[in-house]
């Protein structure tokens, strides 16, 4: 096999042996060092590593060594809202979801800041370009791992009047600090793609830029119809399991449509995770 296909090779049996469970999520791979002891080159084995980080395999951690990444899926069901949207929740629905689960997950405010909203933004909300809004970032994580970075746009007065113009987390979720102040979250209009990440995204999700992303953008409107909220969220394809079950095809009529999990499929769009 020619030099330059080496480092492939060690690669793929790496990567196979991450697949087997030999090396399970944030376990320790074998050093440089024993790689060269077992006969591979420095440069195989530099150039192996590389491409599993590329590939999400494995990430760099500074006084930890080359550990295998966590690509455990973590389902995201469109029912997750159920329950949660109400003024006395105590978690929002990425919490929700990430308990019945089993696991700890949390939001964290990122930045909170007060900018002109984007042309896009402001279409989607019914304002002029350029008008004042609220721009919240938050970082949905399992224990220390971002799982997803969320951007929520808001009308800047809407959003002083609900609290959500302070850099804290919201207790209960934006959906209920809503519920609270009488505004319901009724509908919701989503739209999922994919794309690469960029360097800055990578970089938080811990991923390879050979990892794919899910980018989903959702606009939420309250039982009138008004846009209240416009939400981008951003994760690893690998690790995000977006479920939507139960939903109505053909004519048939919605059950209740009262809540924007259930809005969300009567208008044919799909939910994702907050």
């Amino acid at each position: 096999m020619p030099a330059h296909h080496q480092w492939q090779d060690l690669a793929d049996r790496l990567a196979a042996r991450i697949d087997a469970g030999e090396f399970p999520p944030g376990a320790k791979m074998p050093t440089n060092k024993q790689l060269i002891g077992e006969g591979e080159q420095k440069t195989t084995v530099d150039r192996a590593y590389r491409e599993l980080v590329e590939r999400g395999y494995v990430v760099r951690r500074p006084r930890h060594g080359t550990v295998v990444r966590d690509r455990t899926p973590i389902r995201v069901p469109l029912s997750r809202y159920r329950g949660v949207i109400r003024p006395d929740s105590p978690r929002g629905p990425w919490q929700a979801a990430t308990a019945e689960q089993g696991l700890d997950g949390h939001m964290k405010a990122v930045s909170v800041d007060l900018t002109q909203a984007p042309l896009s933004v402001a279409a989607a909300l019914g304002l002029d370009e350029n008008a004042p809004v609220v721009r919240r970032v938050r970082h949905a994580s399992i224990g220390d791992d971002v799982v997803q970075v969320q951007t929520a746009w808001y009308e800047a007065v809407l959003a002083a009047d609900l609290g959500l113009d302070a850099a804290d987390t919201i207790e209960g979720g934006v959906y209920g600090a809503m519920e609270r102040r009488g505004l319901t979250p009724r509908w919701a209009d989503e739209h999922v793609t994919a794309r690469m990440p960029t360097r800055d995204e990578a970089a938080v999700l811990a991923v390879g830029a050979a990892v794919p992303l899910l980018l989903v953008e959702r606009v939420t409107r309250d039982s009138a119809r008004r846009p209240i909220e416009v939400l981008q969220v951003v994760g690893a394809a690998d690790r995000l399991q977006l479920i939507y079950d139960d939903l109505p095809l053909g004519g048939g009529e919605v059950r209740g449509s009262t809540s924007p999990h259930e809005a969300a499929g009567a208008s044919a769009s799909t939910s994702e995770a907050r």
